[in-house]
């Protein structure tokens, strides 16, 4: 019983800040249909930042609470550099190529993301535990977790919530629902197509480099983590269902219990693990387990 339900913590942990990025990742494929790849390295480069931040913030004496602050300041930064940089002037140059080209154009600006971490950086971990220490310890049950953990669950609750109600109970919501729909038709009906695909990116690029921020306490910062999130991320959004919120929510809940249960009962088989479900989800459900029926344009 302990075994199960520390598998389940776990899990659930796991879960909750896969899914804040992988939230981001699904949101920018709703929109733009990009599959991107450098969406891993913006959650490198906000955990960097994140970590640089705090340190910054630790040597002013402003400790505790605000390296919270420092993190969300990292993740609102590099969104706010980086989402307008990559969407408007270098994505959008390639909208009315085929999409295998998007796909390479984002894999190449992760391969150069990559080295520009390492220059700007080196490859040298960074360790922020500050953060870590604010939310103490907390009994669950027999099991005993740090507080933080239980805080990033929140975390990824608030994200999932904020996004949902934002798209489905707003004005502009419904804006970006119509140019999901069809951009061709929003465009003739006054929309600007250009600056909805800029904000949904940039919201995108928060999203991941949010997840990067606030999982740097919990992980070493050093080069290679890009790479490791981003497959999982995309194992998540491939078994919920390409562009699905619901799908990402259920999809890092199922690799994060499937991942738990290897690290406790098959540590060899950690990674295995996801992608046996992940292939067991596309033999019944080859289009994820929530992806809507979208009817066939002429």
């Amino acid at each position: 019983m302990q075994l199960a339900l520390t598998i389940l913590m776990d899990g659930l942990i796991y879960a909750s800040w896969l899914f804040v990025v992988a939230l981001g990742l699904t949101l920018v494929f709703g929109v733009l249909k990009i599959l991107n790849i450098a969406h891993g390295s913006l959650y490198a480069v906000g955990a960097y930042v994140a970590a640089s931040l705090v340190t910054l913030f630790a040597s002013w004496g402003l400790g505790g609470h605000f390296a919270l602050v420092a993190m969300l300041l990292a993740a609102v930064g590099v969104a706010l550099v980086m989402g307008p940089l990559m969407e408007r002037y270098l994505l959008r140059l390639f909208y009315a190529r085929d999409e295998v080209v998007l796909l390479l154009v984002t894999y190449a600006l992760f391969l150069i993301l990559e080295d520009a971490l390492k220059l700007i950086w080196g490859v040298n971990p960074y360790y922020v535990s500050e953060p870590y220490q604010l939310f103490g310890n907390v009994a669950f049950a027999s099991l005993f977790y740090v507080g933080y953990d239980f805080a990033l669950i929140g975390l990824a609750i608030a994200c999932g919530i904020a996004v949902w109600f934002a798209l489905n109970r707003t004005r502009s919501g419904k804006v970006v629902l119509a140019v999901i729909f069809s951009r061709e038709m929003s465009a003739s009906m006054g929309v600007n197509v250009d600056k909805v695909h800029m904000v949904a990116f940039t919201l995108g690029v928060f999203l991941a480099a949010l997840g990067g921020a606030f999982t740097a306490p919990m992980i070493s910062v050093q080069p290679g983590i890009s790479v490791s999130v981003i497959i999982v991320s995309f194992a998540v959004i491939i078994i919920g269902g390409l562009g699905s919120i619901e799908g990402a929510a259920i999809g890092a809940v199922i690799v994060g219990l499937a991942r738990a249960a290897a690290v406790h009962l098959l540590p060899e088989a950690e990674l295995f693990s996801i992608y046996l479900v992940m292939a067991a989800v596309l033999i019944f459900r080859p289009e994820g387990l929530f992806q809507r029926a979208a009817a066939r344009k002429i």
